[in-house]
């Protein structure tokens, strides 16, 4: 049974009403109002107290002391309002669909707490494309389940400040997306998810880029000559002929140094050019022989169908990681692309992925920066344009959406959005999601870790959720430097201990 919480007052829209409760609202909170013969569903977005005895007008601490004890003898003193977004009618949002009533309630009309039986059927619903999230933040009875299919048709974007809980969000998803044998590739930037326990359904592995496939201009960035070199970047166009492009493994290496000291042979003007360019692909080949491979002929062969994929990219610098995600991603969405259109004509190429996929960027704002032009940024540009007809579903997360680009952003069709208090971050969110409204962006400020306001097409209504905590994450989490200080002080204490213990007593001075 609904208990009741207040009264509707002033004026009243069909989007929104203001109430005068009972008791202090919660942002977050459900509430129930009865009208024009149905249940119809409401979230409070603001919150406000007021006192006529302690108003603006005290001027001093006597005056606030006096004025709170007549405060208190005064039942009526006390002004507890609530401010509701009509989300819509309750037994339609069940079904997902929201339809705004066409007339506002009227002024007296009475709100009700909403009850876990009412809410469940809207935020956990039933069916097998509903996972598990966590607990609705103000009511924590009820499950937040989000819908997977929408996540890989329409995309979605993660974002909050440092340390509010995205990589936690991520590790959930991945938890739940390997419990039905789906599969997903994230992009681990910071060797955030290699602890994480998948069972069978997980698959580590380091990135891997064949050079042998890379235009001129990416090989010279993966062996790290400058962008401004362009006499090095001369060479090593002369020298990565279409022959040294069909060797494999270390004759790939041999034949691209032989062709550099043939440019610098043939071009005098280039000897000592050529001399620095054969000096960065021995470093190259020597301190990345564990990401470049020109033996590597299937960019996807380590990735497995119906797992979670790591794709550990720790090791690579900004430059290569951006060129092996982009690698990844544009031949994912060849292979989807593929399997897609085999449904009508044999493809010639094999098809590594016959079902959809999730690919997760972290640190997107590298990635996809909104002042540069990336490889990654174009074809995640393309994975979010095109995606959903292919089964390629794009998740990026970030601390910094105001370093994103605004056109992928606004193609994320979902959203969770945790603590944020830069303006500019918030500005660019709310660009990006209808659903979002002036007010809930505002309360982002007020969020603690681990709570957020999921929004878009992966909910029925904007959504209020403390997600759960994955317990096995042990990377990505505030370091408790005190802690692991005092550790090492009392092992150190110990050792010294330990071998003064074993100094013969005649060595002792007295």
């Amino acid at each position: 049974m609904s208990n009741n919480l207040g009264i509707v007052i002033g004026v009243a829209k069909p989007d929104q009403v203001t109430f005068e409760s009972r008791r202090p609202v919660s942002l977050g909170e459900y509430v129930i109002l009865h009208y024009g013969g149905s249940k119809v569903l409401g979230l409070i977005e603001r919150s406000s107290i007021t006192s006529d005895a302690l108003g603006a007008a005290i001027r001093n601490y006597e005056e606030a002391f006096e004025s709170r004890q007549v405060a208190e003898a005064n039942k009526r003193d006390k002004s507890y309002k609530g401010h509701v977004r009509i989300l819509g009618f309750l037994e339609d949002l069940k079904k997902g669909k929201s339809i705004i009533p066409s007339l506002p309630p009227e002024p007296g009309t009475e709100i009700y707490e909403a009850t876990p039986e009412e809410l469940s059927g809207v935020f956990a619903p039933d069916g097998s494309q509903w996972l598990g999230a966590g607990r609705l933040l103000r009511n924590p009875d009820v499950a937040a389940r989000i819908n997977i299919d929408k996540v890989v048709s329409r995309h979605l974007a993660v974002l909050a400040m440092t340390g509010m809980g995205k990589s936690n969000l991520v590790s959930l998803l991945a938890k739940e997306v390997a419990k039905i044998n789906g599969t997903m590739v994230i992009f681990d930037y910071h060797d955030d998810y290699s602890t994480l326990d998948m069972g069978r359904n997980s698959n580590l592995m380091d990135a891997r880029i064949n050079p042998r496939m890379l235009a001129a201009e990416k090989l010279a960035a993966v062996i790290e000559i400058q962008e401004n070199a362009s006499n090095q970047m001369h060479v090593l166009r002369q020298a990565f002929t279409q022959d040294v492009r069909q060797k494999k493994g270390d004759d790939f290496w041999n034949a691209l140094i032989d062709r550099v000291r043939a440019v610098g042979a043939e071009e005098k003007m280039y000897r000592e050019t050529a001399a620095k360019v054969e000096d960065k692909i021995e470093d190259a080949r020597r301190k990345f022989s564990n990401i470049l491979d020109p033996g590597l002929s299937d960019p996807l062969a380590m990735i497995k169908n119906g797992k979670v994929n790591v794709i550990n990219l720790v090791e690579l610098t900004e430059r290569q990681a951006n060129i092996a995600v982009s690698y990844y991603l544009e031949e994912m969405l060849d292979d989807r692309k593929r399997a897609t259109r085999n449904n009508h004509e044999e493809s010639r190429v094999p098809i590594k992925f016959t079902v959809p996929l999730m690919v997760v960027i972290e640190e997107a704002h590298i990635f996809i920066p909104k002042e540069e032009d990336t490889d990654t940024k174009y074809f995640a540009g393309k994975v979010a344009r095109e995606g959903r007809k292919f089964g390629l579903g794009l998740v990026i997360v970030s601390q910094r959406p105001r370093g994103i680009d605004s056109n992928i952003l606004s193609q994320m069709g979902s959203l969770a959005v945790m603590r944020m208090v830069q303006q500019d971050d918030q500005m660019q969110v709310s660009a990006a999601s209808e659903s979002l409204s002036r007010d809930l962006i505002e309360q982002l400020p007020s969020l603690n870790p681990g709570e957020a306001v999921f929004t878009g097409q992966w909910v029925n209504l904007p959504t209020f959720v403390k997600v759960d905590e994955v317990k096995e994450r042990k990377i990505g989490g505030d370091q408790k430097a005190v802690e692991q200080w005092t550790k090492l002080s009392q092992v150190k204490e110990m050792t010294k201990e330990t071998s003064e213990s074993y100094i013969p007593s005649g060595y002792l001075q007295d």
